[in-house]
């Protein structure tokens, strides 16, 4: 399966020709993470990638050299990752806790968290994995959360609607492209122009949403983001609008569930094959076994509602909730 590596790649890859300190080929490999597509063609392409950052930052800590402080990284889990990003106290920690089974320090006072915390959420039948990551403020904002946006499938901006929502959008804004990540709601046809910019889908979060002014400074923000971003507003302390903001997430994901069955059983609801929106009956069967790309002649298809059993071609979409039965 060919790679069909975008443009954002090749000028990330040319950064990366072109550095000099780890630091720099690092910031370079993370940006061609970011905007590879992700299907069995690139798996052995994400894998290098990967393992030279490890490498990368494995000759970083030998050294000794001047260190601008820790690295992280988290293990990618589950269907999706996701970043929580915003200024401090706004309730990030709260949040994650409520949508996950993480046990974050929650506090009234800011800077909280320190390190990344990650928590799987729960959504039907699959998890997504959640990443909390300390406050965005000029000149306290640490150098390696970038890594971490960088390498989300998405971004949540979570900000307070009590005290002051739109300066706190604005500063988070100019905090990521300071680090050359530009948000959007969906990737523009046109995205900002230079070397290792990257571009990410993002879901603005005004939290804090039983607070006093909430629901004008709500209004507000749809006012002025709604064209930009989606635009979600929640109470973490209360638990309000919860559910809504999860299926929000795994919409803004990109991504669908299928479900397999073996000819004359029933389908295998326990454990969906979960891909990006767009995929194939042929991505399909790549993704159950590598074998099954060059074997696969036809596939049947049940789709609520509207097929049942349809003979397939291999190039044929699938969509959320689909059945499919391979015939190799």
């Amino acid at each position: 399966m060919p790679a069909n590596l975008p443009p954002q790649y090749l000028e990330a890859e040319r950064q990366f020709r072109q550095a000099r300190t780890p630091a720099e080929k690092i910031q370079a490999i993370e940006a061609m993470l970011a905007v590879i597509p992700k299907h069995k063609g690139t798996e052995k392409l994400i894998g290098d990638l990967r393992r030279r950052i490890s490498k990368l930052k494995e000759e970083t800590e030998k050294k000794g050299g001047p260190k601008r402080g820790a690295l992280f990284s988290v293990e990618r889990e589950g269907a999706g990752q996701v970043a929580l990003v915003g200024p401090p106290n706004v309730g990030k920690s709260m949040l994650l806790s409520r949508l996950t089974h993480a046990t974050p320090e929650v506090a009234d006072y800011p800077f909280t968290t320190r390190t990344p915390l990650p928590g799987m959420m729960p959504f039907e039948d699959i998890k997504i994995q959640l990443v909390d990551l300390p406050p965005l403020f000029p000149g306290h904002t640490e150098h390696w959360i970038g890594g971490i946006v960088r390498n989300a499938d998405l971004v949540l901006l979570v900000v307070d609607l009590v005290e002051g929502p739109l300066e706190q959008v604005e500063m988070v804004l100019g905090e990521l492209e300071r680090m050359k990540i530009w948000l959007m709601g969906r990737r523009p046809e046109e995205p900002p122009r230079g070397a290792g910019i990257v571009v990410k889908k993002a879901v603005l979060v005004g939290n804090k949403g039983d607070g006093k002014g909430a629901v004008d400074h709500g209004a507000l923000l749809v006012e002025l983001y709604g064209d930009r971003f989606p635009v979600f507003i929640v109470s973490a302390r209360e638990r309000e609008n919860l559910e809504g903001l999860m299926r929000e997430i795994y919409q803004g994901l990109g991504i669908l569930r299928v479900y397999t069955k073996v000819p004359g059983k029933a389908p295998d609801f326990a454990a969906p094959f979960v891909l990006p929106v767009g995929s194939t009956v042929w991505e399909v069967a790549g993704s159950i076994h590598k074998d099954f790309v060059e074997k696969l002649k036809f596939a049947r298809l049940w789709r609520r509602g509207a097929l049942e059993g349809m003979r397939v071609p291999r190039e044929y979409l699938v969509q959320d909730g689909d059945v499919i039965e391979l015939h190799l």
